[in-house]
């Protein structure tokens, strides 16, 4: 089994649109902001062998505030862009009730069946509550992203960073002391 490094997409790879203090998602291509030290980030994930598998909710779709062309289009140039293995999206809102919208699980367990990983030797880092729960109710290690958006935060990641750059020094550092 592999290890892998699960990335919430919006405030982690890219620059999330802060709006009354909360994050939300870049509707086009022209919006999008792929965050300083991401592709060095990612590279070096990469070094130390894990997978590095991108798990987003996008309820702007079934909110029909954006198409899914638009989500799709934006996931292929992040691809291009940066080395990342692969992406998994949940299209749905909470009041659709699916396994896949974190902070249930299904989107991560998805991804790790395609990829053959253990949850337990792989992290989850996320910039929200639902992202920390998602990776914790699999056993992962968890990094949030504290960018103090207006909003509840996760109640007990096992680390905090302020960008996704310093939360892998935290993973190589803890892999090290292992």
């Amino acid at each position: 089994m592999r290890k892998a490094i699960f990335l919430d997409r919006d405030g982690v790879i890219n620059k999330a649109i802060i709006k009354d203090g909360k994050p939300l998602s870049p509707n086009s291509l022209k919006e999008l902001e792929i965050l300083p030290g991401v592709r060095q980030s990612i590279a070096k994930l990469k070094e130390l062998n894990f997978v590095c598998l991108v798990v987003t909710n996008q309820p702007n779709v079934s909110r029909k505030i954006v198409d899914k062309n638009s989500v799709i289009q934006i996931n292929n140039f992040l691809k291009n862009e940066i080395p990342l293995d692969d992406i998994f999206v949940c299209y749905h809102d909470d009041k659709d009730n699916c396994d896949c919208r974190k902070p249930k699980s299904g989107l991560l367990l998805k991804a790790g069946k395609k990829w053959d990983v253990d949850f337990n030797k792989s992290f989850m880092i996320g910039d929200r509550w639902r992202d920390i729960e998602a990776g914790e109710n699999l056993g992962c290690k968890t990094i949030f992203l504290d960018y103090k958006y207006s909003e509840t935060k996760p109640k007990k990641p096992s680390f905090v960073s302020d960008t996704l750059f310093n939360a892998v020094h935290i993973i190589e550092k803890y892999i090290y002391e292992k």
